[in-house]
């Protein structure tokens, strides 16, 4: 029997006009369609709501939510609060896939379609993605942006409805984007991007550009792995392994410093202290172990918590299937 593959998009859009005919595009060229996709204009003041409604007129699937202009949009909390004044609008268990789209993306045409062919092949992958690329702004040449293999990226995070609803959403924090695959792991689903050609895409603006400069965007950065609870050590060790990515030492030292200011203000932290300490146990091993042995180690720790809350889901797949599950394996033989 065919997997069912109805699939929502959520994506929270203000004052794109510059990148969302790219992105519109896209997502009209995909081989599987959504089966509907929101997107919530945030109080836009440029063009992207006269490109929205040329969009809505051809794409059956498409709805706008529109929102007032409340002024500047906080980045982080502000862009969350858009996303469920989206999904708000609908039931998430009439979709067997959700994902949070970025409006500044060029996807390649089967993205959904290999994602969705991915998660058929391991019940446990709870959320995944493909890597964003980029044009540096210095050579001029496409390329990676540093993102672990153990998260879903930011831009474009596409989830098991199940799972998204097991985590509890997403929370409305910068640092929404990780709480939520360390959460994932922790009830023993497994988080992952993966870098293969077919699903590649390339992310209009580089991470931790921030509408008042990638300087902002480090430093909220920073903030934002503070406040998840991230080991300082850890932090350190990231930020000595991002000097050689634009804006070199710039950027490394606006991400240490908007952990240290932020420590130093004694400012609130995730308020989940089984979370935090998840977290740092994971991290630490993660130094002494390197990431993708550590990530694979826990994957596996984590299995018998997956199985004993889905007992259906593991009598509906084949052994080899469960043994790749349980193990971090995927179709293509590959361990993450």
């Amino acid at each position: 029997m065919t997997a069912s593959r109805r699939y929502l998009l959520v994506s929270p859009c203000r004052d794109e006009a510059a990148y969302l005919r790219r992105t519109l595009a896209s997502v009209a060229a995909q081989t599987v369609s959504p089966a509907l996709w929101i997107v919530v204009d945030d109080g836009s003041t440029d063009e992207t709501p006269a490109i929205l409604a040329e969009y809505a007129q051809r794409l059956p699937y498409l709805r706008i939510v529109r929102r007032g202009d409340r002024g500047r949009r906080r980045v982080g909390p502000g862009v969350i609060d858009a996303f469920y004044a989206g999904l708000d609008t609908v039931q998430i268990e009439d979709f067997d896939y959700l994902c949070k789209l970025d409006m500044d993306l060029d996807l390649p045409a089967r993205y959904f379609e290999l994602l969705m062919q991915r998660m058929e092949s391991n019940p446990r992958i709870g959320t995944t993605s493909g890597k964003p690329w980029y044009t540096d702004p210095q050579s001029g040449a496409l390329v990676p942006e540093i993102c672990g293999d153990e998260m879903s990226v930011g831009m474009t995070k596409f989830y098991r409805t199940a799972c998204f609803k097991e985590i509890g959403g997403f929370v409305r924090q910068v640092m929404w984007d990780g709480i939520d695959c360390h959460r994932a792991r922790m009830l023993g689903w497994i988080a992952e991007s993966v870098d293969t050609e077919d699903i590649r895409f390339i992310h209009l603006r580089p991470m931790g550009s921030s509408e008042n400069g990638i300087w902002t965007g480090r430093l909220r950065h920073g903030f934002g792995q503070y406040f998840m609870g991230t080991s300082p050590l850890y932090y350190m060790a990231v930020a000595v392994y991002r000097l050689p990515v634009y804006p070199r030492l710039t950027g490394s030292v606006a991400m240490l410093w908007g952990y240290l200011r932020s420590w130093l203000k004694g400012l609130p932290r995730y308020d989940d202290t089984e979370f935090r300490c998840f977290l740092r146990t994971y991290q630490h091993n993660c130094l002494r172990k390197g990431k993708r042995a550590a990530t694979a180690e826990l994957n596996d720790e984590q299995a018998h918590i997956w199985n004993a809350s889905h007992p259906v889901s593991v009598a509906g797949v084949s052994g080899a299937a469960l043994s790749k599950a349980n193990h971090g394996g995927f179709a293509d033989g590959s361990v993450r």
